[in-house]
C-alpha cells in the first residue's frame, strides 16, 4: 500500500528546566525546530539500522546533568515562600536598576500549584462518625451472631454472611477515604514562567491521542467535533499534534478527517479570535446560553452566523458520506484517485497512515500555522491478536514517538472532546513543575457528560466516584486511570521509574547566583570546588544505580526500530538529531504493523497500556502505581472534557458488564492488587482502593440474595431478625443513625447533592443485581478457557433530546433485577394476606419484614421506569421470564423443609364428633 503525505519534521530536542546559579533562575530549554516541510512516501518498512544514540545515552549519564533540579523537594511550601520573599527585599535594588518589575519575577517563581486540603471543621466530624460507625457494627454483628433465630436457622445464617460481607465491602471502600484533598492551578504564572514577551516559548508540546473503532457505532460527526476541539486547543500550535486511530479501517472516517481537516482552516481562526468555549462547533452552537455575553468584536455576531452556516454545510457533507458508507459496494471502497482502499477487509488490510494537516501549505485562512493532525490505522492480519483499545492506544505511542515525539501524550475516546481550551495549560501546571513535575505518571481530569436526563436516572454522572472517591485517593498516591481525559507522561508508558528522591547535599544557597548570601563576590573557590565535588559523586551514584543497556536489549523491550527506540530515550521529548525525515512515514508504518510486538514487553510487563483485561485503563494505572509514579487529580471550575453516555436501561447495563468483567478478569489474572506488585512503592491504602476496585463485583452475590430474603420471610412467615431486646434495639438505631450520619457528612464536604448520592445508591443495586452478578459469572467462565467479547456501544449524535432514554433492548441482564421486584411485590401480597388472617399480633413482625421488602422495591425503582419505557408497559418477554422465575424461586424455597417451623409438641389429628 503506498500514500503520499506531507510530513513537517525537523530536528526536536528539549532539555529539562532547573534553576541555574548562574543564569537569576531562568530555565534552560531548547525549543523544537521545524525543518522544511518535505513529501514523504508512506509504504514498506525500514531496514534496522544501528544507532548510536542509545548506547550513548546509557553509557554516558552525565549528559543528564543539565536536566536536574537543584532545587529540594523536601522544602516546606511556607518556608519556600518566606525564604523568596527575604529574597526579594535583599535584590529590591538590584531590581530597580535592572529595570526588572519585581511583582512580575515573585510571580514567575510562585509556585504553579497547591495543594487545598478539606477543611477541619468538615473532616474531622466525618472520620469521627466513620470509627463509631465501625465501633457500632462491632457490637452489632456481636450481638446478631450470639442471638441466632431457632426456627429459620438457615435463613438467618445466610443473613449474617451476607451482612458481614456487605459491611467488609463498606469498610475496603470508606478507609481510602481518610485523607481527601483538592487542587487548585495558577494558569498565570505558567504563562509568566514559560511564556515571556520576546523569548521563545517554553511549554513542552503535547500529542493528543483519539482512538476509534466503528464509525457507524460512534458517529463520524462525533469524532469530527472531537477532533476540531483539539485543533483549536489553547496551546501553541506548533506543539500541538493530533493523532486519530481508526480500528475499523474505515474509508468513512478517513475521509471525514480530509473534512475536517479542511473545516478547521476556519474553524481554528475563528476560535481563537472570539475566545468562544466550547470548541467544539456541535456543542458550541446548540449551547442555550447568550452568546453574546462578553462579547465586544464589533463582527462578532456577523462572522457567528457566517461560521454556523459553514458548519450546518460541514454536517451536510459528513451525512453523505455516512449515507454512502450504509452500502458498501461488491467490489469494495475506491479512492478518489482510482486505488482501491486499503481496509476494504477489516480483519485483513495493511497499516495505513495519512497526515491530514501539518504539510506545507496548511494554514488557516488568515495564514498562520495549524496543529499537525494524522490518520493511523494499523496493520491487521489474522491469527494475531490485537487487543482492542490497548493495542491501538500501543500504535499511537510508538507513530508519534517517530513523527513528533512529545514529552506528555493526552489520550481521548472519539466522544469525549474539549470543554475547557485550557486543558493542556492546566495538566502543564503539574507536568512542568520545577521540583516534582517529573514524578507525576498522569493528570487525570473528571469525566463529565452532555446528553443526560435532569434526573440522571441510571447515575451517568457517577458523580460520587468522581467527585468523592478520586479526590480522596488524590491524598494517598493519586487518583485511578479511567480511560480518558487523561495527560501521560511518555516515559511512564515506557516503563521508566519515577525519579529517585536521592538529592545532592548542597551547601550553598540553592536561589539564583543574584543572592547575596551566595554570589561569586561573597564565596570562596572552596565552596564551588566542594560544591563541583558533590556533584560529581552525586552523579557517580546515578550512574550506578542506571542500567547499561544493550541495542539488542532495548529491541527485546521497545521492538525493532531503531528510530522508535532513539526517541523513547529522549527524556525530555523531541526527535533525535540526525534523523532523514525521508524515512519517519516509512518507519511510522513499521511500527504499527501487527507483528511488531512480538516478542517485545508491549502490554506485557510494563511498556505501555498493558493486555489482559478490557479495563485496560484501570490495569496501565495500576502498574504505574506499583512502580512508585504518583498521580494527579485536576478539578478546573470549567470542565475539562465532556462526552456521551449511555441513556438507556439496557447500553448502562452493558457499559457496567463491560467495566465489572474487567475488574474480575484482573482478579483472576497475576495483576490482582492482593498479591501483585508487594515489592514496589504501592501504598498500602492504594493497595486497598485498587483491591477493592477488582472485588467490587463479587459483592453481587451476597446483595443479590439479600435482595431476595425479605420476599422469602413473607412468603414463609419468618424473620431473620429475632424478638429484639432493649439493648438489641439501641445498637440497631445507633447502626441507622450513623449511616445517615455517614453520607449527611460525606456530602457536606465533598459538595455532591443528596440526588446525585441516591441516584449512585439505587444503581449500586441495580447494577449489583444485574451486570455486576454476570460479570463474576463470565469471570469464571473465563477462567474455564471460555471466552466472551464485548461491542462498541453505539454512541447517540443528539438527533433528538433523550431520545434513547426510553429506548428498550433485550437482554439477559434484565432478569435478575425483575424477578426480584415481582417476588418481593409477590411477598408482600402474601404477608398481607397472612397478617390479616392472624390478626392483630402478626401486623408487629410483618411491618419489619415489609420494611426490607419495600427498601428492595425503592432501590430497584429507576430499572422499573426503565422497563415501562415511554409507554410506560413492560415488555411482554421481561414479565414471562420474570413472572416463570418467580413462582419456581417460590415454590422451592416456601417448601424446603430447613425453612419450616419444626413441630416439637404432639401430632394433634382432627378426630371428629367422637373425639
Amino acid at each position: 500500500m503506498a500514500m503520499s503525505a506531507a510530513l513537517n519534521t525537523g530536528s526536536h530536542s528539549r532539555n529539562g528546566f532547573r534553576y541555574s546559579d548562574e543564569e537569576n533562575g531562568d530555565f534552560n530549554q531548547q525549543q523544537w525546530q521545524h525543518n522544511d516541510d518535505q513529501a514523504l512516501s508512506a509504504a514498506g518498512s525500514v531496514a534496522n539500522e544501528d544507532f548510536e544514540g542509545p548506547k550513548a545515552y546509557y553509557s554516558n549519564p552525565r549528559k543528564r546533568k543539565d536536566e536536574r533540579s537543584l532545587t529540594s523537594n523536601d522544602q516546606g511550601e511556607d518556608d519556600y515562600l518566606s525564604s523568596f520573599h527575604l529574597l526579594l527585599l535583599s535584590l529590591q535594588p538590584w531590581l530597580i536598576f535592572e529595570g526588572v518589575a519585581p511583582y512580575r519575577l515573585a510571580e514567575s517563581r510562585q509556585p504553579l500549584w497547591r495543594k487545598v486540603p478539606i477543611s477541619s471543621s468538615l473532616i474531622n466530624p466525618y472520620r469521627i462518625v466513620i470509627i463509631m460507625r465501625l465501633i457500632i457494627l462491632v457490637f452489632f454483628f456481636h450481638l446478631r451472631i450470639t442471638t441466632p433465630v431457632h426456627d429459620a436457622l438457615a435463613l438467618w445464617i445466610i443473613s449474617v454472611v451476607c451482612e458481614i460481607w456487605l459491611a467488609l465491602s463498606w469498610l475496603v471502600d470508606q478507609i481510602p477515604k481518610w485523607f481527601p484533598i483538592t487542587r487548585e492551578t495558577y494558569l498565570e504564572r505558567l504563562s509568566i514562567r514559560f511564556e515571556r514577551e520576546g523569548e521563545p516559548n517554553l511549554l513542552s508540546p503535547v500529542d493528543i491521542f483519539v482512538t476509534t473503532a466503528d464509525p457507524l457505532k460512534e458517529p463520524p460527526i462525533i469524532t469530527a467535533n472531537t477532533v476540531l476541539s483539539v485543533l483549536s486547543v489553547d496551546y501553541p500550535v506548533v506543539k500541538v499534534s493530533c493523532y486519530v486511530s481508526d480500528d475499523s479501517a474505515s474509508m468513512l472516517l478517513f475521509d471525514t478527517l480530509l473534512e475536517t481537516a479542511e473545516f478547521a482552516r476556519i474553524w481554528v481562526p475563528f476560535c481563537n479570535k472570539y475566545n468562544i468555549e466550547p470548541r467544539a462547533p456541535e456543542f458550541y452552537f446548540s449551547q442555550k446560553l447568550d452568546y453574546l455575553k462578553d462579547k465586544v468584536h464589533p463582527t462578532f455576531v456577523k462572522d457567528r452566523r457566517a461560521m454556523k452556516r459553514e458548519y450546518e454545510e460541514f454536517k451536510v457533507k459528513i451525512n453523505v458520506l455516512v449515507a454512502k458508507a450504509q452500502k458498501k459496494p461488491e467490489e469494495g471502497w475506491v479512492m478518489q484517485d482510482g486505488n482501491p482502499w486499503p481496509g476494504n477487509n477489516i480483519d485483513d488490510h495493511p497499516g495505513m497512515i495519512q497526515v491530514c494537516l501539518g504539510s506545507a501549505g496548511a494554514l488557516d485562512i488568515e495564514g498562520k500555522e495549524l496543529p499537525r493532525l494524522v490518520y493511523v490505522s494499523r496493520e491487521k492480519r489474522p491469527g494475531y491478536q490485537h487487543h482492542s483499545k490497548a493495542g491501538a492506544s500501543n500504535a499511537l505511542v510508538r507513530v508519534s514517538a517517530v513523527l513528533s515525539n512529545a514529552p506528555f501524550a493526552l489520550n481521548l475516546d472519539c466522544d469525549q472532546y474539549i470543554n475547557n481550551s485550557k486543558v493542556l495549560r492546566e495538566a502543564m501546571c503539574f507536568l512542568m513543575d520545577p521540583q516534582i513535575g517529573k514524578k507525576f505518571c498522569y493528570v487525570q481530569f473528571p469525566r463529565r457528560f452532555d446528553g443526560i436526563d435532569c434526573n440522571d436516572r441510571y447515575a451517568n454522572h457517577n458523580t460520587v466516584f468522581f467527585d468523592i472517591n478520586m479526590k480522596c485517593l488524590d491524598g494517598i498516591q493519586g487518583p485511578m486511570y479511567v480511560g480518558t481525559g487523561c495527560v501521560f507522561n511518555r516515559q511512564a508508558l515506557y516503563g521508566r521509574e519515577p525519579p529517585s528522591d536521592k538529592r545532592p547535599k548542597m551547601k550553598s544557597c540553592s536561589w539564583p547566583s543574584c543572592c547575596s548570601c551566595c554570589s561569586g563576590d561573597s564565596q570562596s573557590s572552596s565552596d564551588d570546588d566542594e560544591t563541583d565535588q558533590e556533584l560529581e559523586d552525586f552523579d557517580e551514584d546515578e550512574e550506578e544505580e542506571l542500567p547499561f543497556m544493550s541495542l539488542k536489549s532495548l529491541e527485546k523491550r521497545f521492538g525493532q526500530s531503531p528510530v522508535f527506540i532513539s526517541s523513547a530515550l529522549i527524556e525530555d521529548g523531541g526527535l533525535p538529531k540526525g534523523t532523514d525525515a525521508q524515512l519517519l512515514i516509512k518507519e511510522a508504518i513499521h511500527v504499527i504493523s501487527c507483528d511488531y510486538e512480538e516478542k517485545t514487553e508491549w502490554g506485557r510487563e510494563q511498556i505501555g497500556w498493558l493486555y489482559g483485561s478490557v479495563t485496560e485503563d484501570l490495569l496501565t494505572g495500576f502498574n504505574m502505581h506499583c512502580r512508585g509514579w504518583k498521580s494527579v487529580y485536576c478539578m478546573p471550575k470549567k470542565a475539562a472534557f465532556k462526552g456521551s453516555a449511555p441513556i438507556n436501561l439496557s447500553d448502562r447495563l452493558h457499559q457496567v458488564l463491560k467495566w465489572a468483567s474487567g475488574s474480575t478478569e484482573i482478579f483472576f489474572s497475576g495483576y490482582c492488587p492482593l498479591w501483585y506488585g508487594y515489592g514496589g512503592k504501592l501504598k498500602w491504602l492504594q493497595r486497598l482502593a485498587y483491591t477493592n476496585s477488582v472485588v467490587y463485583p463479587f459483592t453481587s452475590i451476597p446483595l443479590l440474595i439479600y435482595c431476595a430474603i425479605p420476599a422469602v420471610c413473607l412468603l414463609t412467615g419468618k424473620f431473620i431478625i429475632p424478638t429484639l431486646s432493649n439493648l438489641a434495639s439501641i445498637w440497631l438505631m445507633a447502626l441507622f443513625i450513623s449511616i445517615i450520619l455517614t453520607c449527611v457528612l460525606e456530602l457536606r464536604w465533598s459538595g455532591v447533592s443528596i440526588q446525585d448520592w441516591w441516584r449512585n445508591e439505587q444503581f449500586w443495586v441495580i447494577g449489583g443485581v444485574s451486570a455486576h452478578f454476570f460479570a463474576v459469572f463470565q469471570g469464571l467462565l473465563k477462567v474455564g478457557g471460555v471466552h466472551t467479547n464485548f461491542n462498541v456501544r453505539a454512541k447517540s449524535a443528539n438527533d433528538t433530546a433523550f431520545g434513547q432514554l426510553y429506548l428498550f433492548k433485550w437482554t439477559t441482564l434484565l432478569i435478575p433485577p425483575t424477578s426480584l421486584v415481582i417476588l418481593n411485590m409477590v411477598g408482600i401480597v402474601a404477608g398481607i394476606s397472612d397478617a390479616i388472617n392472624n390478626g392483630y399480633d402478626s401486623w408487629g413482625p410483618f411491618f419489619g419484614k415489609l420494611f426490607f421488602s419495600l427498601w428492595v422495591i425503592v432501590h430497584l425503582y429507576p430499572f422499573l421506569k426503565g422497563l415501562m419505557g415511554r409507554q410506560n408497559r413492560t415488555p411482554t418477554i421481561v414479565v414471562l421470564w420474570s413472572i416463570l422465575l418467580a413462582i419456581i424461586f417460590s415454590m422451592i424455597w416456601v417448601r424446603i423443609d430447613i425453612f419450616l417451623p419444626k413441630q416439637t409438641g404432639p401430632a394433634l389429628k382432627q378426630c371428629g364428633i367422637r373425639c
